[in-house]
């Protein structure tokens, strides 16, 4: 018994040492290697820093508009919402939210509405949006804007992002770079 109790208390010392000092360091040390020293893309743009790796909210009908967050972009609180698919007060916002995009993207059926327009990601901060989630949009930024479809369907793919290693995820479209290159599209 007294043998079973050191040889844990040991292990207790061991883990507490590697997983709250050592991993932290290491991953710290890997992070000042990354661009920025691992604390994100800085984009500057208009006299205002955002952060392209951290949502954004837009709902202005001249751009395109991202995931919805659960957390209301807030990365000092990222998190989901914890609510299950048959949740009636997570289909309501669910709802809410597709009720709202089809009534300022008129001409699109509820069945063209990708899911990531409509639901919150796991961490409530996904910057990016499916290319398709973009596209499903145009109509509605060329009205505004008066911008051919064609010109916004090319920044579109101008600003698709491949998937990780051309094979893990869609690809996809970080909405703040989106926007910054629409806004400067003469």
């Amino acid at each position: 018994m007294k043998n079973n109790l050191i040889i844990g208390l040991r292990m207790t010392v061991v883990l507490l040492v590697l997983f709250m000092v050592i991993y932290p360091i290491s991953v710290w040390a890997v992070a000042q290697l990354a661009p920025n020293n691992g604390k994100g893309e800085v984009v500057a743009y208009k006299q205002s820093k955002g952060y392209s790796n951290i949502g954004q909210d837009f709902t202005a009908d001249e751009y395109f508009w991202g995931r919805p967050s659960a957390v209301d972009y807030n990365a000092a609180g990222s998190g989901a919402s914890n609510k299950g698919a048959s949740n009636q007060e997570y289909l309501a916002v669910v709802q809410s939210r597709i009720d709202t995009f089809l009534l300022k993207n008129p001409t699109v059926k509820k069945s063209e509405i990708p899911v990531d327009l409509v639901t919150a990601s796991a961490s409530g901060l996904d910057p990016n949006i499916s290319v398709e989630s973009a596209k499903v949009q145009i109509e509605r930024v060329q009205k505004a804007r008066k911008i051919s479809s064609e010109k916004l369907n090319n920044l579109i793919d101008a600003n698709a992002e491949q998937p990780f290693l051309g094979a893990f995820g869609p690809k996809k479209v970080n909405v703040l770079k989106l926007n910054i290159a629409l806004d400067q599209l003469k």
